[in-house]
């Protein structure tokens, strides 16, 4: 019995427990692909017929793009209000994987619910998306913060980017699977036009992802540790007590240059770096001269393939140019690079363009986030408290998106072209460069 257990419950470094929890990556990367990046677009503008693009929200005519930034954005505000809260509470009970659990099923929930999303009931489908992003993003609060407990710092480059670079393969291997469906969906019994029948498929491809979400996520689950188990339970307090270590990890924060200057830096790129993660297909769909709809979709999954394709190369690259460069000067090489594409994607508008716009956008995407939180979890201090330095990360990410997208949609409303949206985000990353710049390359305490 005891060989069972310490079977089944590795310790930190070791490799079965380094690949469960990268394999969480496997698990809900195909939400980010599937639902976020490809088939819900698609499915989305599908809804808008005869060139009519706005939404009537309580009594505004919305339009239907600007609508999806201002609800992503609406959601990472509730995010970031929940995730310090319940991640302070996680470390202080002791068990931060009920609440990864938790946001795995409300995420899945949510992808399964986009298969009733219409117009004709839009707050009841924005209510399903909302579902959808909130549980992606609310894990991540939480699965990131294992990456200090499970991994040793010179283990950390690495296994960040493996678990991005098995998220990329296990989400386009379901993508290939549902856009066959979408794509030949008579092979699959449904029936139908072909317009309707496509449109039946991407419900049922919603569905599809909710499922892998939830099957594959068990795997991680019974690996992963509950969470750190030393302090005391005070169940009557939790809240209290939740917020108490938010206040002491803030105080760290404030007394670490180092850290707390990457985090400057981190939230003004990230700010601009999810929001073209977000709205990249969106903007393909509507900026780029197709010449027909069906050029159209093959396009759009095409640039999709290709992103997710360039992206583990670029995950795994990035690894090795950190080693060799360290990390803050990869980081300012691939924001630099991020400058030349918000200013370049302004002129596109036919399809090569945009397919070469999306390798290039495929090869940073996947460094700049590996290498992102595996920067921070070095810069950490030796503490038992990763679930409420983690969440001050992600809460640094979410600020970010939500200030990001509220621009992004705003522009998009005001100008009529999401154009001006993508050239505007240069600022963020030239920033974010000059922010990295003055990351000292040592520890400094107390400055």
């Amino acid at each position: 019995m005891g060989r069972f257990c310490s079977m089944t419950k590795p310790k930190k470094g070791d490799k079965k427990l380094l690949f469960a929890w990268a394999f969480y990556d496997w698990a809900n990367s195909v939400y980010t692909l599937t639902i976020a990046s490809t088939i819900f677009p698609i499915f989305y503008a599908a809804l808008f017929v005869n060139n009519v693009n706005t939404v009537q929200i309580i009594g505004f005519d919305i339009k239907s793009t600007a609508l999806i930034s201002f609800v992503t954005a609406f959601t990472f505000f509730i995010i970031t209000v929940l995730s310090p809260i319940l991640s302070g509470i996680a470390d202080y009970i002791g068990n931060k994987k009920v609440f990864l659990k938790f946001f795995c099923y409300v995420g899945s929930i949510g992808c399964i619910g986009l298969y009733w999303f219409s117009l004709e009931h839009i707050y009841i489908s924005l209510l399903f998306y909302f579902f959808g992003l909130i549980g992606y993003w609310g894990s991540l609060v939480f699965y990131n913060s294992y990456l200090p407990d499970i991994a040793y710092p010179e283990q950390q480059d690495d296994i960040s980017a493996k678990g991005f670079s098995i998220g990329y393969i296990g989400s386009v291997i379901l993508l290939l699977f549902n856009l066959t469906m979408v794509m030949k969906p008579k092979w699959f019994g449904i029936a139908g036009n072909e317009n309707e029948a496509a449109i039946m498929a991407m419900k049922y491809s919603f569905v599809s992802v909710g499922i892998w979400w939830v099957l594959f996520s068990q795997y991680s689950f019974y690996f992963l540790p509950k969470g750190n188990t030393k302090k005391k339970k005070e169940l009557k307090n939790v809240l209290i007590n939740g917020f108490k270590e938010l206040n002491i990890v803030w105080k760290e924060l404030k007394e670490n240059l180092r850290l707390k200057r990457f985090l400057y830096a981190f939230f003004v790129y990230s700010m601009a770096v999810q929001t073209i993660m977000l709205m990249a297909v969106f903007f393909g769909e509507e900026e780029i001269s197709w010449a027909d709809n069906n050029e159209k979709t093959m396009g759009l999954i095409i640039s999709v393939l290709v992103i997710q394709i360039v992206a583990v190369l670029g995950a795994s690259l990035t690894s090795k140019a950190s080693s060799k460069f360290g990390n803050i000067n990869t980081l300012i090489g691939i924001n630099m690079i991020w400058v030349f594409i918000c200013v370049f994607a302004y002129f596109v508008k036919t399809p090569p363009e945009f397919y070469g716009v999306a390798a290039v956008v495929g090869f940073v995407m996947g460094g700049v986030q590996s290498l992102s939180r595996s920067t921070y979890s070095k810069f950490l201090p030796k503490t038992d408290d990763t679930t409420s330095y983690f969440s001050f990360y992600d809460v640094t990410e979410k600020v970010g998106i939500i200030i990001g997208m509220l621009i992004y949609g705003t522009i998009d409303q005001i100008t009529g072209t999401m154009r001006n949206a993508i050239l505007f985000l240069f600022v963020f990353f030239l920033v974010g460069v000059i922010l990295l710049l003055r990351v000292p390359k040592i520890k400094v305490i107390n400055p």
